[in-house]
């Protein structure tokens, strides 16, 4: 008898972690979905108005600018093929340790989109902080990868959302900024992008798949110097690329190095 309610207790929890499951991969792939169509919106201006025109409407000097916001599409897709394998696999620990989070993201990027192109700025920054910090948090939670689908469909989509969110989080502040009539001036501008820059070094010494985050801030970056024809903001956007990629190379070096003596 007493095996029999033991019995019935772990299928009870095996069930209850079914579900559990299911909810968060159905609340993910919802969120994937919704966080394109806010974005197809949003860019066409079908719900208020664009992104763009509401961005140059108010612009800065850390603005990025041409096609920065491409990198959007990639973040979609990116995002897609990550809900889809946690579809697949959703009882993997990892999914479970970040899917809540990528949840919350999709849905905070969708709300954004919403508040920014309603020119509500400042409840947006809010939002957009709270995107990065749910990106944060998920990033945190990831494990080695196994093997090359894990870095295509995980690892990557995750570090080129959070890399390009990390400068975005910057640009809106400054856009917020300028909404009430406080644009950062050079000095301000020269300033976050170089402590953006060290932060973002920084970071790429203790996240995961380094490489997919250093590539989305540095293309940020290299859009703002783009973007600029203020000498000194130019320089120190270079600066922070340069301060990114050899963080990079450093902790490439230092993964080969440690290789090479285990082997050795």
């Amino acid at each position: 008898m007493a095996y029999a309610f033991h019995h019935a207790g772990v299928l009870c929890r095996a069930d209850n972690g079914l579900m559990t499951d299911t909810v968060r991969v159905g609340a993910l792939v919802f969120a994937a979905v919704l966080q394109v169509f806010a974005g197809v919106v949003g860019g066409a201006g079908l719900w208020g108005e664009s992104v763009g025109v509401v961005a140059n409407s108010y612009p800065t000097l850390i603005l990025p600018g041409g096609t920065a916001f491409s990198i959007w599409s990639l973040i979609y897709v990116g995002f897609a093929a990550l809900a889809v394998r946690q579809a697949v696999q959703r009882s993997r620990d990892v999914h479970r340790r970040t899917g809540r989070w990528l949840v919350a993201a999709g849905l905070l990027n969708a709300t954004w989109v919403l508040l920014f192109t309603n020119r509500q700025f400042l409840l947006a920054q809010l939002v957009i902080v709270g995107l990065l910090a749910c990106l944060t948090m998920a990033a945190l939670r990831l494990q080695p990868a196994n093997g090359c689908a894990d870095r295509l469909l995980l690892h990557i989509p995750v570090m080129v959302y959070l890399g390009w969110v990390a400068v975005a989080t910057v640009a809106g502040a400054a856009t917020t900024a300028a909404a009430f009539g406080a644009a950062p001036g050079t000095a301000v501008a020269i300033a976050a992008l170089l402590l953006t820059g060290i932060a973002a070094a920084l970071a790429a010494l203790r996240l995961p798949a380094v490489v997919g985050f250093a590539a989305a801030v540095c293309w940020a970056f290299a859009w703002i110097a783009v973007n600029t024809s203020t000498t000194w903001v130019l320089v120190a956007a270079l600066v922070a690329i340069a301060a990114v990629a050899v963080t990079v190379v450093i902790r490439i070096e230092g993964r080969s190095n440690r290789s090479t003596a285990a082997w050795g």
